[in-house]
């Protein structure tokens, strides 16, 4: 059988920052996750934004004293590339490396446009994962696309499967339509905010 789906690891997103093949990225900061973070997360939180890429978020949240912000991605290009950009970021807070592999302990993990970036077959992983790294009661939120998508990456999916796929492990406080997305896709996502269900 013909293979549809390239093999995602560091050296093919590496490719893509080099070849700037790198559609995902809007060039700013999410305003649905900005907004959610001003209106929810104290300033004194440990927030990880997984698969950041040039983790405009973190840099915006960061400016804002978000101080215990940490950016995590497969990439050494997006994290040299940021720190030039942010040079009073701490270097230990923007992490090189496979997501699955990393530690700690969070008060939030913010999803942007990471979820739909890996092969579906690691979603169940991607689900305990981010229950593994966040404190008890911490908060998974961000944005999921809501409709499907083949051949990716971008992946996409539908409530009924992230219903299905989260609720093991979370609390689904929120999943409803995006009242603030970027302009080229409205319409096209969702938000969520989930509480972890288990206690640690």
């Amino acid at each position: 059988m013909e293979k549809t789906t390239p093999d995602l690891n560091a050296e093919y997103w590496s490719k893509r920052y080099e070849e700037q093949k790198t559609g995902w990225d809007i060039g700013y900061a999410s305003p649905a996750l900005i907004e959610f973070a001003q209106s929810s997360i104290s300033k004194d939180a440990k927030i990880l934004i997984p698969g950041a890429g040039r983790a405009y978020e973190a840099e915006e949240l960061y400016r804002q004293g978000y101080t215990l912000v940490y950016a995590a991605d497969f990439s050494r290009n997006a994290k040299d590339e940021f720190l030039k950009r942010v040079e009073d970021f701490p270097e230990s807070q923007f992490i090189v490396g496979d997501f699955f592999e990393l530690d700690g302990e969070y008060d939030y993990i913010l999803e942007q446009t990471f979820f739909c970036a890996l092969n579906p077959t690691f979603r169940k992983a991607y689900v305990r994962k981010m229950a593994d790294l966040l404190k008890p009661k911490g908060v998974l939120a961000g944005l999921l696309f809501n409709f499907e998508l083949d051949g990716g990456p971008p992946f996409g999916g539908s409530k009924e499967e992230y219903e299905s796929l989260f609720k093991p492990d979370f609390n689904l406080d929120i999943l409803e339509d995006c009242r603030n997305s970027i302009e080229p896709r409205k319409g096209s996502e969702y938000f969520f905010k989930f509480s972890l269900r288990k206690n640690k």
